[in-house]
């Protein structure tokens, strides 16, 4: 990734200084960014870079720095850059708003983000009015819809958690109507390639940003940045899963910047593993286990996985939790998965205790 200060001479002859990054793709739409309150942060300006835009975000605390003249100037310097291909959208946030809807009035932009607008309401009429798309994150919902304008509420803050969320759906937005697009899926299928079948933990590392992180969520193992979780993929990770581990596909959800995987992992447990058991020597027993993971891409490069399973339905099988009198299943709790036709409430004694409906299959509730 480029990245480089600029000057930029706005028609009242004033020069200001803006942040310019360049994606390590090379090229890619463009992307004015209208920085808030607390200045101008080159972290944001990088981050948006990696997804795959050339950015530009001008010094809005200089004199005139929320002006028409700055934001026409900045978008012109955009356009001239080589890298810049295509169509250009807006992110503003908070007083930065102000010289986002700038761009706007003045039909410089194909697309806009505000989060945390000063008026919210009169930020999604006026974007109403322009017929671009857009979408507005704010703390209170805005009652009133707005064709062309998605609203998004968060009551808590655009902080912490509610933040990637936000991103999500501000990349979402972007990537339809800017691009560029990627292929997440096979950029998936490349990554556990790379895990179960070459087996590489240097190849499974490059396709992964340079301060990635793994959580399993059960056992809290993995790795957090790029030296832990390349020792843990080469120790602990690719070297220790039996060789007849296997993933049933259940389900695939590809969105703007992750995969949602649903699958049930079938091994025989004939070695210890460190991820899944860890501590736990061999049992020779055979478990089928629902496992969900959720994977998140910075642009064509996985940042991070989130996998969850049923840890007490795997002890369940190989023996070291007995399930009599506890609201705990085994294998029939993925074979379930595999065919929903399986019995429910096996484990709800109450079930069995109160009335049939009396409705009919197929008949309509009225």
């Amino acid at each position: 990734m480029s990245d480089r200060w600029v000057t930029i001479e706005t028609g009242s002859g004033r020069a200001v200084r803006a942040y310019l990054a360049a994606p390590p793709q090379g090229s890619g739409p463009g992307l004015l960014i209208c920085h808030g309150s607390a200045g101008l942060d080159v972290a944001v300006v990088d981050l948006w870079a990696t997804e795959g835009y050339v950015v530009i975000a001008p010094d809005l605390s200089a004199p005139d720095g929320d002006g028409a003249q700055l934001v026409s100037a900045a978008v012109e310097r955009l356009r001239g850059h080589p890298a810049c291909k295509g169509k250009i959208g807006v992110l503003g946030e908070n007083m930065g708003t102000v010289p986002a809807l700038q761009a706007v009035r003045q039909n410089l932009i194909s697309c806009t983000v505000l989060v945390d607008p000063p008026d919210a309401s009169a930020s999604a009429h006026l974007l109403g009015a322009a017929g671009r798309p857009a979408v507005i994150h704010a703390a209170t919902p805005i009652e009133a819809a707005v064709p062309s304008v998605r609203t998004f509420a968060y009551p808590d803050g655009i902080k912490a958690a509610a933040a990637g969320m936000a991103h999500s759906r501000t990349l979402a937005l972007f990537r339809q109507e800017l691009g560029p697009q990627f292929d997440l899926d096979a950029l998936w299928e490349t990554h556990r390639a790379h895990e179960f079948i070459t087996r590489d933990a240097d190849a499974t590392m490059r396709t992964m940003v340079s301060e990635p992180y793994v959580n399993h969520v059960p056992t809290m193992t993995g790795g957090f940045g790029q030296i832990d979780l390349h020792r843990f993929y080469r120790d602990h990770f690719i070297p220790n899963n039996p060789k007849d581990m296997r993933n049933i596909p259940i389900s695939r959800t590809v969105g703007a910047d992750r995969v949602v995987n649903e699958g049930i992992l079938c091994f025989t447990h004939d070695t210890e593993i460190d991820w899944l058991l860890p501590g736990v020597p061999p049992t020779g027993k055979y478990v089928e286990v629902a496992l969900i993971g959720i994977i998140t891409f910075r642009g064509d490069k996985l940042i991070h996985e989130h996998i969850y399973w049923d840890q007490a339905s795997v002890l369940v099988q190989i023996g070291l939790l007995d399930p009599t009198n506890l609201p705990v299943a085994g294998a029939a709790a993925a074979r379930k998965v595999m065919d929903p036709s399986q019995p429910s409430n096996e484990l709800l004694k109450r079930w069995r205790e109160k009335p049939r409906s009396n409705l009919r299959a197929g008949e309509p509730i009225t």
